[in-house]
């Protein structure tokens, strides 16, 4: 089993999000994300930034200044979803992500009328607290049908191919355990992000 000393580190970043440099993405054409694995395989999505701009505009944000890198997946649950976005292991020590300005939840429940993107198998959907206005950074594929978290999150794309749903699908079924109370379903190999990109142009 593959141990790891699960060490918290805080860091507190100010990140304004009213002035988000998105580079060379053009936010009025159709947007589309890659995530790409360690192990070279990848999750090709699109963005709605239509159903859900501020979500959309936060996650092109952080992808676009590569704080994704080297993150892993957390959280997973078969039948349901992988979570990520939240930490990283360096020298075998779990290490928390810079925190990030929280946002807006754009979803039903929240008063937000516009997101009507159901949480079927592929969709990216922001994780957050009890606390509708607490996503941040972290964030979700559903890898089931989860149509109860429907205007209850803010789902915010959707993958753009069958491959990716299969990747999704492996990585939903690996072995997990529980290092510390606060990390149930953590993989026992651990399963890292390489850096995910943006673009107006679609994946393939």
């Amino acid at each position: 089993m593959y141990q790891i000393c699960i060490v918290f580190i805080t860091i507190i970043v100010s990140v304004m999000m009213s002035s988000c440099k998105k580079g060379s993405i053009d936010m009025d054409k159709p947007i589309y994300a890659q995530i790409v694995l360690e192990n070279k395989e990848s999750i090709n999505l699109e963005l709605f930034h239509d159903k859900a701009p501020l979500t959309v505009e936060n996650f092109v944000k952080l992808a676009s200044e590569g704080y994704y890198q080297n993150t892993i997946f957390h959280r997973i649950i078969k039948d349901f979803m992988i979570q990520t976005g939240g930490y990283k292991i360096t020298n075998n020590i779990l290490e928390e992500l810079p925190q990030t300005e929280a946002i807006y939840g754009e979803f039903k429940a929240n008063g937000w009328d516009k997101n009507d993107i159901t949480h079927e198998v592929g969709v990216i959907s922001m994780a957050r607290t009890n606390v509708m206005n607490s996503a941040t950074s972290q964030f979700f594929l559903c890898s089931a049908k989860c149509d109860y978290l429907d205007g209850q999150y803010a789902a915010f794309g959707k993958v753009t191919d069958s491959k990716s749903i299969d990747v999704i699908l492996e990585i939903s079924k690996v072995q997990t355990y529980t290092p510390h109370y606060a990390f149930q379903n953590f993989p026992v190999e651990p399963i890292a992000i390489k850096n995910i990109f943006i673009s107006n142009e679609k994946f393939k």
